[in-house]
């Protein structure tokens, strides 16, 4: 079983060091099919055996990239996002500091909820949203990292709770087919409906974590310098004063209607047919035909779309070629058996040990989605060997992918409120939204996955 652990220490250290991912799951591949003595063959055979089955996932992902991107072409998020800033800023000195607030954070989540499903631009919103929101921030010492958890909690709870857009994608998708396909030779299986349920105790860990973050934690005022940001946003008094430079986005009535039509096509296509290839390609054709963009910026658009969610794309392809290559080592039962071994009869801290490793594992990675297939092949047969009830078996694993995902350096649900937090300079990477989202993310994920274990 040595190959497995070596496989994985590699991939992780690699990550870790700031290798591009897709680079340490091929060199951790490599290294563990040839100690385990299929050679350098047998492990490229491997490896590309598997990749196919990340290709439906990468298509989903660059279809709804296409769709994000013709959809922003519209002009419907820049006017979303103007009329929510007119508002805050309008109602931030005539109003009570407190009530402005409170809007601010409401806006913030609903914009992140929606930005998963509803409208699925994933964090294309927030370099809108966010610095024409920064001078107000300053005038009322909101504290950003309240606002960074705000958007992360809306950016990865989101997915793992609702099976709508990037929920699909992880929840249906990955998670469902991952445990399926591993279970399989165990006669064991899961439905889509049981996974919101299993999923529901570890994203209220992480609500609770929210409000810990809201209420105790960032309530303080948090003073920051107004440094004006070059043709993004203004100071109150300036924005109150020379409303001409801050005129809202023209858009055709036609073209807002055909783009409201096309989210709600879009959407409505998803859960009839619970593909979100067709209903992505479903959404561009209505904005296509409605002249959107021209049908000669059609290639424009989609391939930009697509080359926008196109690392994450091919790091699921390369995570299913990973763990292809670790069961072709055919080492896992013996980990399993080791495993059970050493850990002994204790569910509870075979549960805790799981979370903990999946933790690690996704910090270096980044990414919870591409966690997945390589957690499922051991974890699999690890819950069933332990007796875990299919529920709970979806929430070690769910929870274990998505541990780390809002603590890590390199995931988008950190990389994007920084990019939008940061415009002004005042904001810091690690300190102001790592270690923020890992606090009050990470750790109640880690309690709440374990109950959901032990109870499920």
């Amino acid at each position: 079983m040595i190959a497995i652990i070596a496989a994985i220490v590699v991939m992780f250290g690699l990550s870790l060091a700031r290798v591009p991912v897709v680079f340490a799951l091929i060199i951790g591949a490599v290294t563990g099919g040839l100690l385990a003595g299929l050679g350098l063959h047998g492990t490229l055979e491997a490896f590309n055996n598997g990749l196919g089955g990340g290709a439906k996932i990468a298509l989903a992902y660059g279809v709804l990239g296409a769709f994000a991107l013709a959809l922003a072409r519209s002009g419907l998020p820049d006017l979303l996002a103007y009329k929510l800033i007119r508002i805050l800023k309008g109602d931030a000195d005539t109003k009570s500091q407190n009530k402005v607030k409170y809007i601010i954070f409401a806006t913030i989540a609903l914009a992140a909820v929606s930005s998963q499903n509803l409208i699925p631009v994933h964090i294309a919103f927030i370099p809108v949203l966010i610095p024409p929101l920064i001078g107000v921030f300053n005038h009322l010492n909101l504290d950003r990292r309240a606002v960074v958890c705000l958007l992360t909690f809306g950016l990865c709870a989101t997915y793992m709770l609702i099976p709508v857009g990037f929920g699909a994608i992880f929840l249906n998708d990955i998670l469902a087919q991952n445990i399926n396909t591993f279970g399989k030779p165990y006669g064991f299986s899961v439905s889509n409906e049981q996974i919101p349920h299993a999923m529901l105790i570890p994203v209220s860990g992480m609500f609770v974590g929210l409000l810990i973050a809201l209420f105790i934690s960032y309530r303080k005022p948090r003073y920051y310098q107004d440094i004006e940001i070059e043709d993004k946003t203004q100071s109150i008094s300036d924005e109150m004063a020379t409303t001409e430079q801050h005129q809202a986005p023209q858009i055709a009535k036609f073209t807002l209607f055909m783009a409201a039509f096309a989210v709600i096509a879009t959407l409505a296509v998803q859960l009839y047919s619970d593909s979100m290839i067709l209903a992505g390609l479903v959404g561009v054709a209505i904005l296509s035909c409605a002249g959107i963009f021209k049908w000669r910026e059609a290639d424009d658009v989609i391939i930009a779309g697509m080359r926008m969610m196109a690392l994450v794309g091919f790091i699921m392809i390369a995570a299913q070629g990973f763990a292809s290559v670790i069961e072709a080592t055919n080492q896992v039962p013996a980990l399993v058996e080791a495993s059970v071994h050493w850990i002994g009869n204790s569910k509870a801290l075979a549960a805790f040990l799981m979370l903990l490793i999946g933790l690690l594992i996704t910090l270096g990675i980044g990414s919870s989605f591409s966690t997945v297939p390589i957690l499922a092949i051991i974890y699999v047969p690890l819950c069933i060997q332990f007796g875990f009830s299919p529920m709970a078996t979806i929430a070690i694993i769910g929870t274990a992918a998505a541990l780390g995902d809002a603590g890590s350096p390199a995931s988008d649900s950190t990389l994007g409120p920084t990019s939008g937090l940061n415009m002004d300079g005042q904001h810091d990477h690690m300190k102001d939204s790592v270690i923020p989202t890992f606090l009050h993310f990470n750790i109640p994920l880690l309690i709440f996955g374990w109950i959901a274990a032990m109870v499920l």
